[in-house]
């Protein structure tokens, strides 16, 4: 029976890393701006599309000039979408820090509001570039198919996902921790006003890490558009999940979150193999359990990125 639950399991942890991974990036945007991007999952589902329009001509914007570009094996454009995507993504999301900022010190209302419209507006752009078909997102054949192992069948693609996920988090941590940009980061998000007064720029520092968690969605989106697909509302799919591992791990621990998303990620895949129907309640379900015991989470903290 436990033999039976390995692929469960394998893809649990695949998809809680990548749950981890969106979650970081909407709590650095919570921990220094304190405002919660209900636009985070529109900046997801941008990334796959922009990824897709890097991929293939059939991303619905087909340039004359780029077939010979499209003609590159999958590899190099794949490397390249994951270089382009998260870089247009944090330009579109310096320009929504930028609108944010005549709400900064009001009703965290302004805030919430504000960015729940530019999930709408990003939304219903990507139904007027691409349409509300729904595409798929061509993957390298190196981690594309599966393997056998005994009497089981894995799929590439998830331990390439749950590998790449792991390494993010272990690069976000390094640079967090152990970089002079890292610390200030964190020193904006425990105390923006001493940042100030030790003289650096609170409005740089906030447009830069806006675009630092907008690049970490799209980056998720990526990664995660082969296995959820890339359609509109792939968006909301993805924000809920992230808030509740924020809430789950603690508003307060980076390893919390990351924690949180691999709890989360198992649970929706041990589900999905009894109860299919339940996979995705289990997570609220879940969430119900914990906070109703330690409203704080798992090892809240704080301040958002208190390791």
């Amino acid at each position: 029976m436990l033999y039976d639950l390995i692929p469960h399991i394998i893809n649990g942890l695949a998809l809680g890393l990548l749950f981890a991974l969106l979650a970081l990036g909407f709590m650095l945007i919570i921990g220094v701006m304190e405002v919660i991007n209900l636009a985070h999952g529109s900046l997801f589902a941008l990334g796959a599309y922009i990824a897709l329009v890097v991929m293939t001509p059939d991303g619905g914007l087909p340039f004359a000039f780029m077939q010979p570009y499209y003609d590159l094996p999958v590899i190099p454009r794949y490397i390249i979408a994951l270089i382009v995507g998260p870089i247009v993504v944090g330009v579109v999301g310096m320009g929504l820090e930028i609108c944010l900022r005549r709400t900064y010190g009001k009703d965290p209302l302004y805030g919430l509001l504000l960015t729940f419209g530019a999930a709408m507006v990003l939304e219903e752009g990507i139904r007027e570039i691409w349409g509300s078909s729904e595409y798929a997102l061509p993957i390298p054949r190196g981690i594309s198919g599966g393997f056998i192992a005994g009497d089981l069948i894995y799929s590439n693609y998830r331990i390439y996902a749950a590998i790449f996920s792991a390494a993010m988090i272990g690069v976000l941590w390094v640079f967090l921790n152990k970089t002079p940009y890292g610390a200030v980061i964190k020193a904006g998000a425990h105390d923006s006003e001493m940042v100030r007064a030790l003289g650096y720029n609170l409005k740089r520092l906030r447009l830069y890490v806006f675009a630092f968690g907008a690049a970490l969605a799209a980056i998720a989106g990526i990664i995660m558009a082969p296995i959820w697909g890339i359609r509109p509302v792939v968006g909301v799919d993805a924000v809920v999940p992230a808030f509740v591992v924020i809430v789950l791990g603690g508003v307060g621990s980076f390893w919390g979150s990351v924690s949180a998303g691999i709890l989360v990620g198992l649970v929706v895949g041990l589900t999905a193999a009894f109860l299919t129907d339940w996979s995705l309640l289990s997570m609220y379900l879940l969430l119900l359990a914990v906070v109703t015991f330690r409203a704080r989470g798992l090892a809240g903290k704080a301040s958002v990125l208190e390791a």
